[in-house]
This record gives C-alpha cells, structure tokens and sequence, in this order.
C-alpha cells in the first residue's frame, strides 16, 4: 500500500490576517477544547475505516496550530500515532507564528515528535509587517529562530511574501537577506495574491493602497532566485528553496499527486479508487452514507480514478457532526466530493509535476502509474508548448524552462480539461 500524507487543520488565530482568506478565525478559544475532541475524532475514525494505513508525512498547519497549548497538540498527535501507522522516519511540521512561542514550548513540541517547524514571518519590514496584519514584529522573528536552536530544531522554514503594495526592490532585498542570515534550511516565497473578502483587497479597492506591481513581483522573483542561489539554497519548485536535503516532503506529494488526508473543517482529501474502497465481504464494512460505493469481492475497480473531497468549513458545525459519528467512516465530516477520472488524474499530475522545477514530471512514473507515456496523451501540447520556448525534456523528464517559471499557469492550463 502507498503510504498517505495527512494534514491537520487548525483553524485558529490570535488575529486575522489583512491578506489571508483561509479559512480560519479569531477570538474563538472557547472553542479549542472541543475542536480538539472532535479532529481526534475524525483522525481516528478514518485511520480505522482505512485499516491503520502507513503515513509517511503530517503537517499541522492553519491557522496558527501553537494557539493550542501543549496537551492539545500532543492529543492530536497521538491520535494520528493510534489511527494511523506513522513510519519511523515520517516528517512532522508544524506552522508557528513568530513571537507567540518561547523555547520551553518549541522544547515541547519538539518532544512530541515534531521534527519540522514552518514559521510565517512573511517580511522584516515593519510597515509591510503592519499592512499584512501581522502580530509579530521584525526583531521577533530572529528571536524565535534563536529559541527553535536552542530547543533543539534542526529543520526549520520561513514564509515571505512579496509582490506587496508600495513595495520596492530594496525592501524586497532586506527582507531576502534578513531571511538567509538566520540560517534556515527551508524558504518558501509568495507571490501576494488579493483574495476576495480579505481587508487587503478592499483597502486596494477603495484606493487606499496601489494595486500589486506584477512586473515589478517578477523582478523580486528573480533577485530571489539570484540571492537563494548564492546562498546555497536550491530550488527544487516554483515557490520552495532548501538547502540539500530539506525538501518538504509533506508539500512534494501534492506536487507528485499521491494520496493525502486532510482533517479539520475546509480541508481536502485525495484518493485513488484503489485506497479508497478495500476487497471485503461487505458485512464488514460500516454503514454506507450514501455518498460512496464499495467494492464485491469479483468487482473491477476502475484504473487510475479517485476522489477527491472536502470538509465542511464552519467550525461548530464540523465540531457537532464528527462528534456525532462512531463508526470507522471514509470522511465523517463531508461537505462535498468530485470523482477524478483517469483523464483528470494524468492532466493534474502533470500540471502539480511541472511545478517542481528540477524534478519535473518523469516520463517512466508517468508511465507506470497511467500505462502510457505523457506524449501519448498530451503530445500536441507539448509540442505547442516546447515551440513556445515554456517546456524542456531530456530522456526521462519534462520540465519548465526557467523564463516560464513566471508564467506557469499558461502551461498549467494545457493540460486541464476545458
């Protein structure tokens, strides 16, 4: 059996971000105990219903996860070491937000079994700071990093965004170098996008700030590449640089799209039909829902189909249905799912491939997984996109060029159904 990924969000803040339309909320700490309660739940209902499959990565993200205290993650975690059999080796992050957490915390959690932390510092300018509603300040973050040293991480990213209003080269560049002084093994940078309904959006709206600059965003995306690069920092996706050897492994099997769990209210899910729905006489299955099949001993599974789904996003609403489930359950909170047929399957594992910029899309994975080669299904945009100067090959691989780096969802789009 592949090993799944799970991801577990937290959907809690001390404060909304001005930028962020996640779905997540403040001011909701009475709430913490019986969220809690209720993802145990959930984890463990679907650990059950899947016969306490391997995991191979779990990422804590939200959300701010350290607004829970100690005892609260270590429920959560163990819940997942119960349901699920998580392998010796699997990565373990958690997002963390900088100036909220000391070292005695980060000791703990440490201890918990968490071996990557993720830090959402986003800039070290203090008015960029204040436009994105950050808590935390820029001195707070180098301070943070210090305490995660001295607590014992050894694997540690930080967030940036840039593509700001009103921002410049020069800050871009501070806040570039600033980030590579504290040493971490991991960077991940954002191009700001101004989602609707956030604060953000509605100050560019009514004038108050200028809209993002988006040559401006391309030119901060290739000093970055420059700076990463002479820092010893390797790209391996359109957004993510590590030094060798810290690559996110939870983020590369989105990118491989291979199997993953999410739990927790808005969070998604992907299977192939051949996880999804086990070989058993059908007395020992649980009660359908009505929302999914099962699969007889003599019936023919589809190839290379899935599903993928979603949980339903209010937090007291996802706490009251998982609470009232008992029974193993494929998805005890769903809000909704789409099947993925084989056509979509090989569309999107080309699309997610093509993000990794060194890896790219293997000819002989593609080719084991579907039982043709990328140029069987998608020949003619290939060609198109090779002529254009967007796509490169060799032997065994497909990949972006680095000019199309910038332009990557007009490759993506070649390869999705209309």
């Amino acid at each position: 059996m592949d090993a799944y990924s799970l991801y577990l969000h937290i959907p809690f803040c001390r404060k909304k971000c001005t930028y962020c339309d996640f779905n997540t909320y403040a001011e909701m700490d009475g709430s913490f105990a019986a969220y809690t309660d209720a993802l145990c739940r959930e984890i463990r209902l679907m650990g059950e219903y899947r016969l306490r499959p391997p995991v191979r990565t779990i990422f804590i993200g939200g959300g701010t996860p350290t607004v829970l205290t100690i005892s609260q993650l270590a429920q959560i975690l163990q819940a997942c070491f119960t349901a699920f059999d998580v392998l010796p080796n699997a990565e373990i992050t958690s997002e963390a937000n900088p100036g909220t957490v000391d070292e005695p915390y980060l000791r703990e959690l440490l201890a918990l079994g968490v071996n990557r932390i993720s830090f959402g510092a986003q800039s070290f300018n203090p008015a960029e700071l204040t436009m994105l509603g950050r808590i935390h300040s820029a001195e707070s973050i180098g301070q943070t990093i210090a305490a995660a040293r001295r607590a014992g991480a050894r694997n540690l990213n930080i967030d940036l965004i840039y593509g700001l209003p009103n921002q410049q080269l020069p800050q871009w560049r501070y806040t570039l170098e600033r980030a590579i002084a504290l040493g971490v093994e991991h960077i991940s940078l954002y191009s700001l996008t101004l989602e609707r309904g956030t604060a953000l959006r509605a100050q560019v709206v009514r004038g108050e700030l200028p809209p993002p600059d988006g040559d401006l965003a391309a030119d901060m995306y290739e000093l970055a590449d420059v700076l990463l690069a002479k820092a010893g920092y390797r790209q391996y996706e359109i957004s993510n640089w590590a030094k060798p050897g810290f690559r996110c492994e939870h983020n590369l099997t989105y990118w491989r799209n291979q199997p993953y769990l999410g739990m927790g209210p808005g969070a998604h899910s992907f299977e192939p039909s051949f996880l999804s729905f086990r070989n058993l006489p059908s007395d020992e299955y649980p009660e359908s829902t009505g929302m999914d099949f099962r699969f007889r001993e003599n019936d023919i599974m589809p190839p290379a189909t899935g599903k993928r789904w979603w949980n339903m996003r209010n937090v007291p609403q996802y706490i009251e249905t998982v609470s009232a489930q008992s029974e193993p359950h494929p998805h005890p909170a769903l809000a909704d799912f789409e099947a993925i047929d084989r056509r979509l399957e090989m569309g999107e594992t080309m699309m997610l491939g093509l993000r990794l910029t060194a890896e790219g899309v293997s000819r002989a994975d593609f080719s084991a997984r579907f039982g043709v080669p990328p140029e069987g299904v998608f020949g003619s945009e290939i060609a198109k996109l090779k002529a254009m100067g967007l796509l490169e090959e060799d032997t065994h691989r497909l990949k972006l060029t680095t000019p199309a780096r910038l332009l990557g969802n007009r490759v993506f789009a070649e390869f999705l159904p209309e």
